[in-house]
């Protein structure tokens, strides 16, 4: 990793907080620390880390909070959550709110390490990767974004709606990342579905049925149990 990559660390344990500093630095990473949320806040005036770490339980505003708040603003930022091992609801909201990961604590400084290279090779290779025009594979079709088509295996052109075409986009432009229904709403900028709008599920099924090889085991855009969408490329 280059030794321009930043992180910054939210936690109010001044002690973990200067751990973690003194070992990312050690390898390294540039590292910033705040004890809050509030604080995180200000120092996005002055900075913009390749990656934050949160820890949700903070003083006032929480992590969860400050997770949506960097993402609504920072798409490209690589965000992961610090919870105990217990916190299954948290760690679902956190990735409902945007979190590329988690890592429950106590945790050791090098898996956490670990975790954190493999956020920052996913957010490279994106950022490498831009979408370009014409066709793209997508599970066992082409989808052609400028012509709004998409293809079967045999060239041959698949009916695909509006809704449907918002969906295969928002998908093929964030590769590899859990997405919720708010989340797809929002990247579709569709106001007509409703939050609670079930009907992005329906047309879910209906794409599977149209680019996964078998849409009772869906391999390309496979569901995040109580979260929400992903878009696995190969």
């Amino acid at each position: 990793m280059s030794q321009r990559t930043t992180l910054l660390v939210v936690d109010d344990e001044q002690e973990l907080c200067e751990i973690l500093s003194e070992y990312f630095s050690g390898q390294g990473l540039e590292v910033y620390t705040a004890g809050s949320a509030e604080e995180a806040r200000e120092s996005f005036n002055t900075l913009t880390p390749n990656l934050a770490i949160l820890d949700i339980h903070l003083p006032g505003e929480d992590g969860l909070s400050l997770a949506r708040w960097i993402r609504e603003r920072h798409q490209h930022i690589g965000i992961i959550m610090l919870t105990t091992a217990a916190e299954l609801v948290d760690r679902v909201v956190g990735l409902e709110m945007g979190a590329d990961d988690y890592v429950p604590k106590p945790f050791e400084p090098r898996e956490l390490l670990a975790r954190v290279k493999s956020v920052l090779r996913r957010l490279s290779h994106e950022a490498q990767s831009p979408i370009q025009s014409g066709r793209i594979r997508f599970g066992v079709c082409e989808f052609d974004m400028t012509m709004h088509k998409l293809y079967d295996a045999d060239g041959c052109e698949k009916p695909l709606t509006a809704m449907e075409f918002d969906l295969l986009k928002v998908f093929t432009e964030h590769p590899n990342r859990v997405l919720n229904r708010d989340q797809l709403m929002e990247l579709a900028h569709n106001k007509d579905w409703g939050v609670f709008d079930r009907s992005i599920d329906l047309r879910i099924m209906r794409l599977r049925r149209k680019v996964e090889l078998d849409p009772e085991k869906p391999e390309v855009i496979k569901t995040v149990r109580g979260v929400g969408y992903i878009y696995v490329k190969p």
